[in-house]
């Protein structure tokens, strides 16, 4: 008897499917090893990118959107949340219930909490618009994740961060959707970033880190473009892919 799934899932939902899958390794390997485990979750949102391409080329699957926030779950909440938990866990232990250790468990489980609600009330509301409320999940776990791989292993920082995104994701600023040269670029810095991350001084990784902060600081007010400017049918097609990818 062959699975369910057969004839109803695409290539792109395989990629997505794989895609959890990447964010379930990446969580567990945050136990031994933190860096394989950020360049997991960079691997993720490379797979996130490719499955929207995929869609686009191939055409997508009723079940394809459902999917995807599924994955995200996994590989921008939970993995990136268990990579925080993890760094300050061994620089603070979990012996005594110090503040430290209390927001230990607290700050990267609130982050989990808040992607999962990000990503059901863009699948509510803001899919297909072209922009979103909220720091996009993949933005987020692409910045904690470009950090540790950066050099920055501070567990003050990390859980820093991590509780800025936790409101940043739920926060009632809007993000423009990625145009597709942009978001090539940036799924290109992923790459190098993950195959080479310690290559000239962690150049990728710090590259990557400060695209993203970039974006996440002056995207909401400078990256906006008029309808008529640059592009044409097929990138609104691109962003409009790009905009269920969150």
């Amino acid at each position: 008897m062959e699975p369910r799934f057969v004839g109803r899932l695409g290539v792109a939902d395989a990629v997505t499917v794989a895609n959890a899958a990447v964010g379930f390794l990446a969580a567990a390997v945050a136990t031994i090893d933190s860096g394989l485990a950020a360049q997991l979750v960079l691997l993720a949102a490379v797979a996130d990118g490719l499955d929207g391409v995929l869609a686009r080329k191939m055409g997508g699957t009723p079940a394809g959107e459902y999917l995807d926030s599924l994955a995200d779950v996994a590989s921008f909440g939970v993995a990136p949340g268990v990579l925080v938990f993890v760094v300050a866990r061994q620089r603070w232990g979990l012996a005594d219930l110090s503040p430290m250790a209390i927001a230990t468990f607290c700050v990267p489980a609130l982050f989990v909490a808040m992607a999962v609600v990000r990503l059901g009330l863009y699948n509510a509301y803001d899919a297909g618009n072209g922009h979103t409320e909220g720091v996009p999940s993949t933005l987020a776990a692409t910045i904690l994740a470009a950090t540790v791989l950066a050099g920055v292993d501070d567990a003050a920082v990390l859980l820093a961060a991590a509780a800025a995104f936790a409101y940043l994701m739920v926060a009632r600023v809007t993000y423009p959707d990625l145009f597709a040269r942009d978001a090539v670029a940036m799924g290109g810095v992923q790459a190098l970033a993950i195959l080479a991350p310690a290559a000239f001084g962690r150049v990728f990784p710090r590259v990557l880190l400060g695209a993203a902060l970039a974006y996440l600081l002056l995207g909401p007010r400078y990256y906006w473009r008029d309808a008529d400017c640059e592009f044409d049918g097929r990138e609104v097609g691109a962003r409009e892919m790009e905009g269920k990818r969150s």
